[in-house]
């Protein structure tokens, strides 16, 4: 009986010391997230406001004119997508997402097509030109688009590696992760690359000996 009762006070002392440690609370999205050394918040926005920055200065996207865009010489782009080329499973939206966003805000860029709502805008348009539902001086019609000066496209590549415990670590296994963001931006018309830069990172994690 008196082990019985010790074991029951151990239980609920590790319940209410586990209870204590619980919890949910916010934290500032903009804080460095050092969890792992695997993709993580981080690292998206430290590549693309690095590469938004780039983008922004670079001396042969200041403007480009053509017909049609009048005093308007904002650069129209499309974004296009981040190839990934990682072991890991990474949404690369998250990047161009932000990239675009980014760029938009700048007030130098303008974006079309061949993102998230081309599909939808399509079909709205058939809906207004042949259901004969929405009044034809209102229904809009294909033909007066923005023709796009540019694509922005990339890639993300990583390369991992392990070193197991050993007497010499005393116990711990390190994890190094190393990651290359190549973003481009290519004329449309001319097939001529205007811009593209280079982002590396590099994480280490030291696990101990009881880590897993």
């Amino acid at each position: 009986m008196k082990t019985s009762t010790t074991t029951t006070a151990f239980i609920l002392c590790f319940g209410l010391l586990g209870s204590a440690c619980s919890g949910t609370r916010y934290k500032n999205a903009q804080d460095s997230e050092t969890l792992n050394v695997d993709w993580g918040s981080t690292d998206l926005q430290t590549f693309s406001q690095h590469m938004v920055d780039s983008l922004i200065d670079a001396p042969a996207l200041g403007y480009l004119a053509g017909e049609g865009k009048g005093d308007d010489l904002r650069i129209i782009a499309v974004m296009g997508g981040v190839e990934n080329r990682t072991d890991e499973h990474i949404d690369t939206s998250g990047i161009t997402d932000s990239v675009r966003a980014s760029l938009l805000q700048s007030g130098k860029f303008r974006f079309v097509g061949g993102q998230p709502g081309q599909d939808e805008l399509d079909e709205q348009v058939r809906f207004q030109q042949g259901s004969g539902r929405v009044n034809p001086e209102m229904a809009k019609a294909f033909g007066k688009q923005l023709g796009a000066d540019v694509v922005v496209y990339g890639s993300l590549r990583s390369i991992s590696k392990t070193k197991g415990r050993s007497l010499e670590s005393l116990g711990t296994k390190t994890k190094d992760q190393y990651y290359q963001f190549v973003l481009s931006c290519i004329n449309i018309e001319s097939g001529e690359i205007l811009w593209s830069n280079e982002e590396e990172l590099r994480k280490t994690q030291v696990v101990s000996l009881f880590g897993s």
